[in-house]
């Protein structure tokens, strides 16, 4: 495989109206590049959004999960008080546990609420006490902490969540990876668009490349001058639509980290930066793109 011409690069920024010319400045050549950049640079946008906000919330997920147990305790009206209050005296002297409190009716109520509707009267209904578990860094030995209440709150059932963590960090790296793929799909997809614009021109100017070759036009300066031009239009195109997708960001809802997927898709911080390496990234695959599209027609010609 032969290496990109780094002449080429650097007659990028050059501009050599003798060169220009060999290149149809309007066509439909130019509205494919432009528009299939532009499109898959604004796309590009909300597929980096997407694998960004998908890796947030999988460390939050991962981060308060594993740090947080819940203890239900179901028991009769009578009992409900005192195995409460047994439960977090258990809690209490275990090491690990950083924080233990019994959630409210109002919160329970709130926890109901998507289920059930809002007016839910928790009091009038066998509903378990809740306990919110919060370990501290080192963490609690949750088959002890059974044990133990198993013999003092016959009523309680420890749930570390578990079973709700894996998966919730497992579909959520999987959206990031899909973010990425996505991204090195939507790569692909504009070097096939140039290619065959580049081709396309290429062939269009068969007679022009024959004529500069008999006054003594190397391929190389003829190359240069189809990947000078199509590179630059598709960094233009890209800017286009990666300044589009930044704004249709901007317009979303606005949702902190711990907002749904949907609602907290916007970048956060210093990730706002990352989508300004998209024109870049289309500038490069159309560089390389036409280089090899060039290269492979100016052989077919000789």
């Amino acid at each position: 495989m032969k290496t990109p011409d780094l002449t080429i690069l650097r007659g990028l920024w050059t501009r050599d109206k003798a060169a220009d010319r060999v290149v149809p400045p309007a066509g439909y050549t130019v509205t494919l590049t432009l528009f299939s950049a532009g499109a898959m640079a604004f796309l590009a946008v909300f597929a980096l959004a997407l694998s960004l906000a998908a890796g947030r919330l999988a460390d939050r997920w991962g981060d308060e999960l594993a740090r947080a147990s819940t203890i239900r305790i179901s028991a009769p009206a009578g009992q409900m008080a005192a195995q409460t209050e047994a439960a977090l005296r258990v809690l209490q002297q275990t090491p690990g546990v950083a924080e233990a409190r019994a959630l409210s009716t109002e919160e329970q109520q709130a926890l109901l609420e998507p289920w059930f509707g809002p007016g839910l009267p928790v009091e009038d209904l066998p509903v378990p006490q809740l306990i919110e578990v919060i370990e501290d860094g080192a963490g609690f030995d949750a088959d002890g902490l059974r044990l133990r209440l198993q013999a003092e709150v016959p009523g309680a059932v420890l749930d570390d969540h578990t079973r709700w963590r894996q998966p919730l960090v497992t579909a959520a790296g999987r959206l990031r990876a899909l973010g990425w793929v996505a991204l090195v799909l939507l790569c692909g997809a504009v070097a096939a668009m140039v290619t065959l614009a580049a081709n396309a021109a290429l062939a269009a100017n068969a007679q022009v490349i024959a004529v500069l070759r008999l006054v003594g036009a190397t391929d190389g300066y003829i190359a240069g001058a189809f990947v000078r031009r199509f590179t630059l239009r598709s960094l233009t195109g890209a800017a286009v639509g990666t300044a589009a997708g930044l704004a249709a960001l901007a317009l979303l809802p606005s949702a902190d980290d711990a907002g749904a997927v949907l609602t907290g898709l916007g970048l956060r911080g210093w990730h706002w930066v990352w989508p300004l390496f998209i024109p870049l990234l289309a500038a490069l695959v159309a560089w390389l793109a036409t280089e090899a599209a060039a290269r492979r027609v100016l052989g077919g010609l000789a």
